[in-house]
């Protein structure tokens, strides 16, 4: 399950030029006591002060680990979640990556968070007719000044297609993150792969895969290469469920393990890597150290 290198900070083919995004929002507000109940999910913790406050030191402390893509924690912000309320949420989780990345540095961009309508690990409940709504959160995103729109952690390409055209549609830069899911069973490699020439086609500036076991995402990210976009991973690295492959934990040697494989991601030509389930600050460190020590000096 670990990477036969010597060390995560090794030379790593095109480590110069590689961006670091942040880790997730949910499991860390879990990790620290913050209760993320459903339908909100991570959310909930933009409805008090001490929420928000939690929300805005994980954002600070992703910027110091060496992050410069912070994602706003909209994820579940949308009206289907939020009912009447949802659009002064997103603004507000944008506002505080916003604030957070300000104190770090001028170098860090605010990515808009758009999930799937329904569970992102059932693509059998994905709706028809998904645009309406994916249109609505991606306007308010980019209403409320977001750097690019964040398309993640959709199973279903179909749907993950129809978000992209309407983040596209506003004129900000649109990623989009496929998920095969924590058993790796939902997309195989070459059905992500297939998704993602066509977000490309679509406006994609960037392809992804996320929210899948990181001891599975090379075959993914090797897929994703023939996207001619950028692409790359940010992977789970918990115990999200049985199949992710490392204990719980954003320990230093569970964040060494994480760096370890996405050194191969890098390898493989990956230019953006990032944490998803079971990572933490520590993980980021690990990346941004990863990737500073392939960086040529001088």
């Amino acid at each position: 399950m670990k990477d036969g290198s010597s060390g995560a900070c090794g030379a790593v083919a095109a480590g110069a030029g590689v961006t670091i995004l942040d880790g997730p929002v949910g499991t860390e507000l879990a990790a620290r006591g913050v209760e993320t109940p459903a339908p909100l999910w991570s959310a909930a913790a933009l409805l008090d002060a001490r929420g928000r406050e939690v929300v805005r030191a994980i954002h600070r402390e992703y910027a110091l680990a060496g992050a410069t893509v912070h994602t706003a924690n909209t994820f579940r912000t949308r009206r289907r979640q939020a009912g009447a309320a949802w659009a002064e949420l997103t603004a507000r989780a944008v506002s505080l990556a916003r604030e957070a990345a300000r104190e770090a540095g001028s170098r860090h961009r605010i990515a808009g968070s758009v999930a799937p309508l329904e569970d992102c690990y059932r693509p059998d409940l994905s709706p028809a007719d998904a645009r309406q709504e994916h249109r609505e959160l991606a306007r308010a995103l980019a209403s409320a000044g977001v750097d690019l729109i964040l398309c993640e952690t959709f199973p279903h390409p179909g749907e993950a297609l129809v978000a992209l055209e309407e983040a596209v549609a506003t004129g900000v830069e649109a990623w989009v993150a496929f998920t095969a899911g924590p058993g790796a069973d939902l997309l195989s490699p070459g059905e992500m792969g297939i998704a993602a020439r066509e977000a490309a086609r679509r406006g994609a500036r960037a392809v992804l895969v996320n929210c899948t076991p990181a001891t599975r995402t090379l075959a993914y990210v090797e897929q994703l290469a023939a996207s001619g976009v950028a692409f790359g991973a940010y992977a789970n690295a918990g115990a999200a469920s049985e199949g992710i492959g490392f204990p719980a934990g954003t320990d230093s040697a569970s964040a060494a393990r994480y760096a370890a494989l996405a050194r191969r991601w890098i390898a493989a030509g990956a230019t953006i890597v990032g944490g998803c389930c079971g990572t933490g600050p520590a993980h980021v460190a690990a990346l941004r150290a990863l990737v500073d020590g392939a960086r040529p000096a001088g």
